[in-house]
C-alpha cells in the first residue's frame, strides 16, 4: 500500500474537526478535493474510515486505528523536517547527550545555557537514562557524551568530575524523625514513600537498597519529578528521597530535610566521554570543558591523562 502524506494530513484535519467543510478550511482545500482525497485513502486501506451524518462526520473503528497511526507518522515526519533543518542552514554541529535524572533536573539547564551563549549553532539531543545505560551508550557511540553518578572504570572511557550532590530525606515537619541531623535509610523503611515512577534510576536504586536490607519500599505515590515529591511530602502524604540540588529555598520552610548516613547518599556526578573524542579540538571538547568548569573543576578535562 502507498499512502500520500497530504491525504493523511487531510484525514486528520477532518477527523479532528468532526466536519468535512471545517476540516477542508484547516488544510486550505476545497471540500470537494478533501472528499476525493479521503475516498482515495479509503480505497487504499480497503475500509470505510468516516461515517457521514447530518451533524458532521465520525470515525469508524478502522478510522480510529488509522488516525492513531497517521498522527504518529505525521509527527515523525515533522520531527524529521525539524532535525534536518540545521543541515540546510549549515548548522551541522550536533551532540547526542545522555544524562541521569539528577543532572537534567538540576545542573544541566543552566550549564547548557552558558554553553549555547558561546556556541549558538550547536544542536543537542538530550535524553534521560540511568547511569549504567549511559556508560554503555557512550562506549558504543550511541551517545557522544554522558553525565553519570557511577564510580567505575571503563577501558574506553574517561570520567571527569562535574558536580557533587547528596541524596537527602524529605519529611513532614511533624514527623518523629524530622529533628534528627542524620538518619539511616533503614530507620525510614516503615514509612510510606513518595517516589519517582517505576523504571526511573532513583526508584530502582532505592528499591534495590531496601531489598538489600531485607525489606521493601512502601511506595504510596509515584510521580514524574522531584517538585511533585516535595509537594506531596509537605502535604503529609509520605516521605521521599531527592537530591539536595533539587530543593528550592522555600522547601525548608515547609519540609524537614534530613541527611542520610549511608555512603551511597553522596552523588559524585561525572562527565563520561570516549577517550579518542575528548582530545579533538572541536565543539564536543568545548562542551566537556564548559561542564567541568561550571562545576568548579576548571582544567580537569585538560589535566586528565
Amino acid at each position: 500500500m502507498h499512502y500520500d502524506f497530504i491525504d493523511l494530513k487531510v484525514f486528520l484535519a477532518v477527523a479532528d474537526a468532526g466536519n468535512l467543510s471545517r476540516g477542508a478550511e484547516r488544510v486550505h482545500l476545497a471540500p470537494s478535493s478533501v472528499s476525493l482525497r479521503i475516498k482515495r485513502l479509503e480505497d487504499t486501506v480497503g475500509a470505510r474510515l468516516l461515517i457521514r451524518g447530518a451533524r458532521g462526520v465520525s470515525l469508524t473503528t478502522a478510522g480510529r486505528v488509522m488516525a492513531d497511526h497517521a498522527r504518529r507518522c505525521v509527527a515523525q515526519l515533522e520531527q524529521m523536517r525539524t532535525d534536518m533543518q540545521p543541515f540546510s542552514q549549515r548548522l551541522t554541529r550536533r551532540i547526542t547527550f545522555f544524562a541521569n535524572n539528577n543532572a537534567i533536573s538540576s545542573y544541566l539547564p543552566d550549564d547548557l545555557a552558558r554553553f549555547f551563549a558561546r556556541f549558538p549553532d550547536v544542536r543537542i539531543i538530550l535524553e534521560e537514562h540511568p547511569s549504567h545505560e549511559i556508560v554503555d551508550a557512550v562506549a558504543s557511540a550511541r551517545a557522544d557524551i554522558g553525565v553519570v553518578a557511577l564510580d567505575q572504570i571503563h577501558p574506553d572511557l574517561e570520567f571527569l568530575p562535574y558536580r557533587q550532590d547528596q541524596l537527602v530525606m524529605l519529611m513532614p515537619k511533624a514527623s518523629a524523625l524530622a529533628n534528627a541531623p542524620e538518619i539511616c535509610f533503614a530507620d525510614c523503611m516503615g514509612e510510606p514513600f513518595i517516589s519517582l515512577q517505576q523504571g526511573t534510576a532513583l526508584h530502582t536504586f532505592l528499591v534495590g537498597h531496601a531489598a538489600a536490607l531485607g525489606g521493601r519500599l512502601d511506595v504510596r505515590v509515584q510521580v514524574s519529578g522531584y517538585r511533585a515529591i516535595a509537594r506531596l511530602v509537605a502535604s503529609g502524604a509520605g516521605i521521599g528521597v531527592v537530591p539536595r540540588s533539587a530543593l528550592e529555598p522555600a522547601d525548608h520552610e515547609y519540609l524537614a530535610v534530613v541527611g542520610l548516613k549511608e555512603p551511597w547518599s553522596r552523588r559524585d556526578l561525572r562527565v563520561c566521554i570516549r577517550r579518542e573524542r575528548r582530545h579533538r579540538q572541536d565543539f564536543l571538547a568545548e562542551l566537556v570543558d564548559n561542564l567541568c568548569a561550571a562545576g568548579g573543576y576548571a582544567g580537569a578535562a585538560a589535566q586528565a591523562p
